[in-house]
């Protein structure tokens, strides 16, 4: 692994964190109660519009600069950006046992409870697709689910795993590795890694992997979602569009 002076990692999050900080976003941290605390990305406090507000959630993996680098900017025209790390990523905690999406779910309506958020709309993607149709059944947002199986039944995650030719869904959502990585990559994205250096590869796996591991392990444990052959969708009375 390389010094951390020489991170790829780290200078590609700097760069996407300048993309934040241009669309007027703030790094900022907030202990929702006494043993969860948020980071997120959002408005400074003193700014005042009558844009709307915009929870976007991030998927399973990184941090949400990696996530939402491309569409902070354009979104930012027209809404007033709320962007979390999840519970275990980035620099998101909690001394909470429960992994499950919709202890997710909660953490959010707590954070926008405590910002003071009385009416916002929520983004989810892949996993935070699942955390963002859990917060539609608690909280009256509208939603958008992009690339998230809200109805995964254990038969399609049983399908994903052996197309992947790996014991268990950790291999896949967690890689350790240059070739971990370059599976992942093969299988959840039409970008291949196949002529890009197992230095570098290790370095993001380092950067966007290790860190709360165990923790994160336990969150794909804790999923509710895909545990049975029956889809457990229920119908929520809000606005949804599925991407």
């Amino acid at each position: 692994m390389a010094p951390s002076f020489l991170s790829v990692a780290k200078f590609v999050e700097a760069l996407l964190r300048r993309r934040f900080s241009s669309a007027g976003l703030s790094l900022q941290t907030l202990p929702i109660d006494s043993e969860t605390t948020i980071q997120f990305w959002g408005p400074p406090p003193s700014e005042n519009t009558q844009k709307p507000s915009l929870l976007l959630l991030h998927g399973f993996g990184p941090s949400a600069v990696w996530q939402w680098s491309h569409q902070v900017k354009p979104l930012s025209q027209s809404f007033r950006l709320y962007v979390p790390d999840l519970v275990f990523f980035g620099g998101s905690s909690s001394t909470v046992e429960n992994r499950t999406e919709m202890f997710q779910a909660l953490c959010m309506g707590k954070l926008m409870e405590k910002l003071e958020v009385e009416r916002f709309s929520v983004i989810g993607t892949s996993y935070g697709g699942f955390v963002a149709y859990n917060m539609a059944k608690m909280f009256p947002e509208k939603v958008v689910l992009a690339s998230s199986g809200v109805n995964m039944r254990r038969s399609d995650n049983e399908a994903f795993i052996a197309r992947a030719k790996c014991n268990g869904i950790k291999e896949v959502m967690l890689p350790s590795s240059a070739s971990d990585l370059r599976r992942t990559s093969g299988i959840v994205s039409f970008k291949r890694l196949d002529y890009v250096p197992d230095f570098v590869l290790n370095d993001f796996c380092q950067k966007m992997y290790s860190e709360k591991r165990e923790e994160k392990a336990e969150l794909l444990e804790g999923l509710s979602i895909g545990k049975d052959d029956k889809t457990n969708v229920s119908p929520i009375q809000q606005d949804v569009m599925l991407i």
